[in-house]
C-alpha cells in the first residue's frame, strides 16, 4: 500500500490519529517531568489541502472538514491544532504530527524528527525552522533504536511509514521488539492503514506474542463491511499508554467514530487490550 501523505492529509486517519496524539501528549504531561517525542517518519509537516494531490482523492472532505463543522467539544483540542497553522474559518494547511506535536511542547520537552525521503528532509527543515525540533534523514528504523533510551526519562516514540515496502510490518515487529528491551517503560505509537481484517489480525498476532504487558489497539474501521481492495480505515497500537489517556478514551473514540461514519454506515471505532 502507497500512502504518500499529500494524497491523504487531513482524512479521517488523520483526524483519528492526531485527535489521539494530542490527548496522549497531554495525559503525559499532566507531570511535569520532561518528555522527549520522537517522529520516525515525519513526513513534510505541512500539507496543502487546496493542491493538486489533496484535491485529487478529496479525503479530506471526509476528514478534517467534517471535524470543523461538528460541534462536539471532544474535537475542540484537535480543532484548535489545525486552526493554528490555517486563517479563517475552514482549513486551507493540514499539519503533519511535526507541527502537532511542535505545538504541544512545553520548555522542558524535546522533539525530535525523522525523514528519510531528501526532498520532504528539506521541505520538513524548512517547515519546522520556527521550532526548536531537531530534524534528522536517516532510516528510520535504525533512529528508533538508536535515540533509546531516551535523554530524558519519559518519552514517545511515533512510527508512522507509508507502508511502501513489503517487508514493513516485519521490520515493525523487529524493531519494536529490540526497543522494547532497550526501553521497556515507554510509550510507543504505531500507526497502520486497515484493508482487510485477516491480514491484520496475522500481523497483530505476531506483534502480541512479542510479550509486551500494556498493549492498546485502536482501530477505526469506516464501512460496516469490508470493501475489498480499497482503505478500510486505520488504527492505532499504542504501548505503555498513561492511566489518565486511557480513561478518557470511550467518549473521544464515539465522538470520532459519529464524525467520520461515511453516510449509510454507523462505521466502528474500539480500544482493546492485548498484552499478555
Amino acid at each position: 500500500m502507497n500512502y504518500r501523505h499529500s494524497f491523504h492529509a487531513g482524512n479521517s486517519a488523520d483526524v483519528v490519529k492526531h485527535s489521539l496524539l494530542i490527548a496522549l501528549v497531554r495525559a503525559l504531561q499532566q507531570k511535569p517531568g520532561a518528555l522527549t517525542l520522537i517522529d520516525t517518519h515525519a513526513g513534510c509537516g505541512l500539507y496543502d489541502l487546496d493542491g493538486e494531490d489533496a484535491q485529487r482523492t478529496g479525503e479530506s472532505m471526509q476528514g478534517v472538514l467534517r471535524a470543523f463543522v461538528d460541534p462536539n467539544p471532544l474535537l475542540n483540542d484537535y480543532r484548535a491544532a489545525v486552526q493554528a497553522v490555517n486563517v479563517g474559518a475552514e482549513p486551507h494547511v493540514y499539519p503533519g504530527s511535526p507541527r502537532i506535536l511542535a505545538q504541544l511542547l512545553r520548555p522542558q520537552d524535546f522533539l525530535i524528527l525523522n525523514e528519510k525521503h531528501p526532498d520532504d528532509a528539506y521541505t520538513l527543515r524548512g517547515v519546522m525552522r520556527d521550532t526548536s525540533a531537531a530534524v534528522h534523514e536517516r532510516d528510520a528504523y535504525e533512529l528508533w533504536l538508536a535515540l533509546l533510551p531516551t535523554r530524558t526519562a519519559r518519552g514517545v516514540v511515533v512510527v508512522d511509514p507509508p507502508y511502501e515496502q513489503p517487508d514493513e510490518r516485519a521490520r515493525i515487529t523487529a524493531t519494536l521488539a529490540a526497543a522494547y528491551r532497550k526501553w521497556a517503560h515507554g510509550v510507543t505509537v504505531i500507526w497502520y492503514p486497515l484493508k482487510d481484517r485477516a491480514t491484520h489480525w496475522r500481523w497483530k498476532e505476531q506483534l502480541r506474542k512479542l510479550g509486551i504487558p500494556k498493549f492498546l489497539t485502536v482501530e477505526h474501521w469506516l464501512y460496516d463491511d469490508d470493501q475489498p481492495d480499497i482503505y478500510n480505515g486505520a488504527g492505532l497500537y499504542i504501548f505503555n499508554p498513561p492511566y489518565a489517556f486511557t480513561q478518557a478514551l470511550p467518549p473521544l473514540l464515539e465522538a470520532l467514530r459519529a464524525v467520520l461514519a461515511p453516510e449509510g454506515h454507523k462505521g466502528e471505532i474500539t480500544a482493546d487490550w492485548l498484552g499478555n
